[in-house]
């Protein structure tokens, strides 16, 4: 099997494209005239020869006409039908779905009437406080809380607005806000035959402006009973749909009287981002069978079969800078050493000596750790977060170690809004320990006498931030 990696101007040395065997130019910089551009993909694919297409996270991933676009051409695609994007692409009609198949859902409303009294009409009815989405939303655009009927136009029209630029459609649905609930998600996987199964759940709850910061399995505290309902739902919610290839039901969990309710959320229609925890507890490798399954081969495991075991926590370490408001950063890694060991795994795109730039997401590394206990699993994590030198541009790796150390995080007491309730005390974290800048010269002048860094400037004289 050959890889064949796209990449455009402003990727061309990067990490994906050195290890491909072909790598395709699909246009400059600009998401739009490069990664989002499907006939430039389309391109590509076919000038390499290509039988297959793996859309990745991102972009467009979970964009229909991108897969409708590659069974055009051919080219089979890495993941669900078209038409399955796009029934589950639209809040509403997977909303609508999941009621038929017994699924719960957050109590809402989608208005008929979508001008804007219609909203509000609709959101008096359900009661305030309430959450207006984007129907075709996702990563938190097109979102608004409302509280009161007296900010609501205001938040309508400002959802509306950031949808339509976003999506192209403003579309808006309403549900009752549920105050700080826990966010998790039930990997699920399908095969051509109607096989589905489960691969157990992720907590999500770390987030910041509803994008996840760390995620962990199994959740912590979830209890049994309700793990075992939410996987039976999410793979209800798989069928429903004619799923088929890997993808992620997300849920709302609700805390009242020592029990927990869940709720549907949304699906994700494509691999994820933290997919590296589920692979760790159960021992599996979810992109190879997500090969297999595009393939045309049943699922490697059945219903069952599976169990979790230990704990994994994953951490994403973004160039970002948390004390200027979460800024992202950009400039030269002069020095990126990435941690290793047992029970230790990074995945990353970027090598030292590579310009970071301002086009994409600013996420440099997952750091995927795995143990026997929670407990142990969370200072693994922060021992190979203390062992991730970073030098040239700022990162949130300090910012990481704090919430993994908060001694609400350690007890397991997360939710969505842990983030901006604990904020002050994360962002008060001590600066880089004299130890670590100690190893970073070493390293560094270690590398300069060897010639590895020929001719690249004295990072010393360049520093701008030790992973901070």
């Amino acid at each position: 099997m050959e890889s064949v990696a796209v990449y455009s101007d402003a990727d061309a040395t990067a990490r994906h494209v050195l290890m491909a065997d072909q790598a395709r130019r699909i246009g400059p910089a600009p998401a739009a005239e490069s990664y989002l551009n499907i006939p430039a993909l389309i391109a590509a694919a076919s000038a390499a020869g290509a039988d297959a297409v793996h859309p990745g996270y991102g972009f467009l991933s979970e964009r229909a006409e991108f897969a409708r676009a590659c069974e055009q051409a051919g080219l089979t695609f890495i993941g669900p039908p078209a038409d399955v994007i796009e029934r589950m692409g639209s809040k509403i009609a997977a909303r609508a779905l999941m009621v038929g198949a017994g699924v719960p859902v957050v109590p809402g409303a989608t208005p008929s009437d979508q001008s804007d009294d219609g909203v509000v009409d609709a959101a008096r009815t359900i009661g305030y406080p309430v959450l207006v989405k984007a129907s075709a939303g996702g990563g938190g655009k097109g979102m608004r809380v409302v509280r009161d009927e007296a900010g609501s136009r205001e938040a309508i029209g400002a959802a509306r607005r950031e949808a339509l630029a976003a999506f192209g459609d403003g579309t808006l649905y309403l549900e009752r806000l549920i105050e700080r609930p826990r966010h998790v998600e039930v990997q699920v996987f399908a095969d051509g035959a109607g096989r589905v199964a489960h691969l157990f759940e992720r907590e999500c709850s770390v987030q910041r402006r509803h994008q996840k910061i760390i995620e962990e399995s199994p959740a912590p505290g979830l209890p049994p009973a309700v793990r075992q309902r939410m996987c039976e739902a999410a793979v209800a919610a798989a069928r429903a749909a004619g799923y088929r290839n890997a993808g992620t039901i997300e849920f709302l969990v609700e805390s009242a009287g020592g029990g927990a309710q869940f709720y549907f959320l949304e699906m994700n229609t494509r691999l994820q981002v933290e997919h590296a925890v589920t692979e760790a507890v159960t021992g599996t490798d979810l992109v190879r069978a997500q090969l297999d399954v595009a393939a045309g081969k049943p699922l490697p495991w059945s219903e069952g079969t599976l169990v979790q075991r230990g704990h994994a926590i994953e951490c994403r370490v973004y160039a970002e800078d948390p004390a200027a408001g979460f800024l992202p950063q950009a400039g030269r890694l002069l020095l990126y050493r990435e941690p290793g060991g047992p029970g230790v795994r990074v995945d990353s795109g970027v090598v030292e000596g590579d310009d970071i730039g301002v086009h994409y997401d600013p996420l440099l590394a997952k750091l995927i750790v795995h143990a026997e206990t929670r407990d142990h699993a969370r200072a693994r994590a922060v021992a190979a977060l203390r062992s991730f030198p970073v030098l040239g541009i700022r990162t949130n790796v300090p910012f990481l170690i704090a919430v993994l150390e908060h001694e609400a995080f350690a007890a397991g007491k997360v939710h969505t809004g842990f983030i901006e309730r604990h904020l002050e005390e994360l962002l008060h974290v001590p600066a880089a320990p004299a130890e670590a800048l100690a190893a970073a010269a070493a390293i560094t002048n270690a590398s300069r006498m060897t010639g590895r860094d020929a001719g690249r400037p004295d990072p010393w004289e360049q520093l701008g931030g030790w992973g901070r």
